[in-house]
């Protein structure tokens, strides 16, 4: 198995993931040509951990997205479903409890979370709104969610621009820097293919999560989705 097609079945995708963990960062930097960095620093503003938090990073493959809360003091938990990201991440980060789990049947008890987190990974789960109840039930009362995911440009000729790069740029490009360049046209059609902003806003709501609101980051190309949980 290449590549998941956008019905999402998780071992498809678990699977097609375990096939780039090697270079899945570096080619992440490279195709986004360099801005990986600056969302990972928008979300942890966002997320704004204290010192002896206890935070839910879900979909955090490698764990490189969990950094920024380790060096906050928090007490991470990096969880992923792809069994070869989390290998890759154990060899990287041995002293990070890398656990594996599916987002929409968390390992994890009620209300157990200060803050969950999910960057890029969302549209990768084969049923978005029973991620977003799962991540409401393990956070406590008060808890606190930010989601990072690609999104809908905002500005017109941007977002022909951004389609255009996705759809005709990043195959090729990730033929050159990844393992496995298959995986990336998946990535690309899940991407166009994802609600915009508001409609995932919506989403959030009918989960459950209040105070609802995000910001548009480079454009609108990615969002940034905060709630809390009550």
């Amino acid at each position: 198995m290449t590549r998941a097609s956008l019905e999402k079945q998780p071992q498809d995708v678990a699977a097609m993931f375990d096939g780039v963990a090697a270079k899945y960062d570096l080619t992440n930097d490279v195709l986004s040509l360099g801005q990986t960095r600056l969302w990972r620093r928008a979300v942890a503003q966002a997320l704004d951990v204290r010192p002896g938090e206890r935070v839910l990073d879900l979909g955090a493959g490698t764990a490189t997205s969990s950094l920024p809360f380790v060096a906050a003091g928090a007490e991470v938990v990096p969880c992923d479903f792809s069994l070869g990201m989390l290998r890759e991440g154990k060899k990287r980060h041995p002293e990070l409890p890398l656990t594996a789990g599916d987002a929409t049947r968390l390992p994890f008890a009620d209300g157990v979370f200060d803050a969950v987190t999910i960057s890029f990974a969302l549209r990768n789960v084969h049923d978005t709104d029973a991620a977003l109840r799962e991540m409401r039930r393990v956070a406590r009362p008060g808890g606190r969610l930010v989601i990072c995911e690609f999104s809908h440009p905002t500005y017109r000729p941007l977002r022909t621009v951004y389609t255009e790069y996705l759809m005709r740029a990043l195959p090729p490009v990730a033929t050159k820097v990844s393992s496995n360049p298959d995986a990336y046209v998946y990535l690309a059609e899940s991407i166009r293919a994802w609600p915009d902003q508001r409609a995932l806003a919506g989403r959030l709501k009918d989960a459950g999560w209040t105070g609802v609101a995000w910001r548009n980051l480079t454009g609108g190309i990615v969002a940034l989705h905060r709630g809390a949980n009550g």
